[in-house]
Parts: structure tokens; C-alpha cells; sequence
């Protein structure tokens, strides 16, 4: 779904975030990327949604290795930018106006009770908690109908229970969907319990890590001692890296 061959990229007059790395991504998986601030995670989803152009090296979106890439995957920033002044309902079809798509409201109707969003249809963003209004946004990247979406650390404003929540939630609701997600978080457990490989951003390099830990999955796993095991584990990469 996703390659990325010998990626080289540097801001002008700048030493390079990135030196001819090299990332995959399988139909129907579900990769992390952590790192520490400034180790390019969200350059990287700028170069992969074509924003940004790499200085050497491939991106290929789903085989095709085009330099046209606008437009091609769906995209998820850590602010949920609903419009204010539009309702949960019309900021979820927001992608199809934009395609100059119609969709059925039946259907959508939906998406919005699969979603938890039953109800909502006609509220607006400022009366939804920070757990819905990422469920909303969440549900607008999916109406985009790519199916490589983009997460660019969709839970990291929401405190430790909410979070918790969206994990259990999203655990469910990703079996069904059956999209490929590229994943930026900072929280280990969260990167664990939800991937199935995990790439370590460097300094200019990556390197890719295997989630040993079977599907199904539920949030209590967090407390098994095969998780605290693999979270050292990572604790430990990590640190050897730096």
C-alpha cells in the first residue's frame, strides 16, 4: 500500500531529517511511527500526501510511483479541525462536497451509529467532548474512501481515560474497516497495543520494529506481564538508538 525507497529530505540550508530510509506498509496493516520531537514524523506525512517533494529517492501510494500524490490517501492531523460553524453531520460529508461526490444520508446515518455518533448528526463541534469530536474527525478521514489513512497523533490531546476509550473503540472498529493506517504517536503503550510493526525515527535513519503480540486485542493487555515485557523491550531499542 505504502513504499518508500532510500527517501532523502532536508529544509533548505539544513542538515537532512532524512537519509535514504526505507519504509513499507502491507494492505491492512497497522504501523506506528514514534520518535522524538523533531525526528521528522509529521514531515514524513507531508512528503507521503505529496506536500512536500523528497530531494531523492520514492514514495509509491498503492504501486504507483507517480509524483503526483495530492489527494491520494486520507488524512487525520491531531487537531480535529472541524468547521465550527458546521454541524457533526455536514463536517463528516465535507469530503464528498469536495469530490463533488453525493452520498446517501442513509448511509451516512450509518457511519455516525457505528461511530457513536448517533444523535449527533446536528450538534456542533463545540458541544461534543474531545473523545467525539476525534471520533467525528476520524469518521470524516473515512469518508474520504481512501484506503491509506494518515493519523498524525489523533489522540494525543485527550487525557489518559478518554484516550483509553478511543483505544478500545478503535481496536474494534479497525478489524471491520479493514484500512491501512500509518500511525504517529509518542505513547509507547499505545503504538504496542495498537500496531503491527512500529518504525523508531532516528537521527535520519528509521528502523522497524515487530509487535509480537497476537490479534484480537483489548485494552486491559496493558496490564499483562507480556506487554509491560515488550514495552521494555521498545524502552530499551529506543534508548539504544539514542
Amino acid at each position: 500500500m505504502l513504499s518508500i525507497k532510500d527517501l532523502t529530505y532536508a529544509f533548505q540550508g539544513s542538515k537532512s531529517i532524512f537519509q535514504k530510509i526505507n519504509l513499507t506498509v502491507k494492505p491492512g496493516e497497522f504501523v506506528s511511527l514514534i520518535g522524538a520531537s523533531g525526528s521528522g514524523k509529521s514531515t514524513l506525512f507531508k512528503l507521503i500526501t505529496g506536500l512536500l517533494e523528497p530531494d531523492q529517492g520514492q514514495i509509491g501510494i498503492n504501486g504507483n510511483f507517480t509524483v503526483d500524490r495530492l489527494g491520494r490517501v486520507g488524512y487525520m492531523p491531531q487537531k480535529d479541525l472541524l468547521l465550527p460553524w458546521r454541524t457533526v453531520l455536514d463536517n463528516v460529508l465535507l469530503p464528498l462536497e469536495v469530490e463533488g461526490k453525493r452520498g446517501s444520508l442513509s448511509e451516512v446515518r450509518e457511519w455516525l451509529t457505528r461511530f457513536g455518533l448517533s444523535g449527533l448528526e446536528k450538534a456542533f463541534p463545540d458541544e461534543l467532548s474531545g473523545g467525539m469530536r476525534q471520533r467525528a474527525a476520524f469518521l470524516r478521514t473515512i469518508m474520504t474512501g481512501k484506503e491509506l489513512l494518515l493519523l498524525d497523533e489523533p489522540f494525543g490531546a485527550l487525557d489518559a481515560l478518554t484516550k483509553r476509550n478511543m483505544h478500545s473503540w478503535l481496536l474494534g472498529l479497525w478489524e471491520d474497516l479493514q484500512k491501512t493506517v500509518l500511525f504517529i504517536t509518542h505513547d509507547l503503550e499505545e503504538a504496542i497495543l495498537l500496531s503491527d510493526r512500529i518504525y523508531l525515527l532516528g537521527d535520519a535513519d528509521i528502523r522497524e520494529w515487530k509487535v509480537s503480540l497476537p490479534r484480537p486485542r483489548n485494552a486491559e493487555q496493558i496490564y499483562q506481564s507480556e506487554f509491560i515485557e515488550l514495552r521494555k523491550e521498545l524502552e530499551r531499542l529506543i534508548h539504544h538508538e539514542n
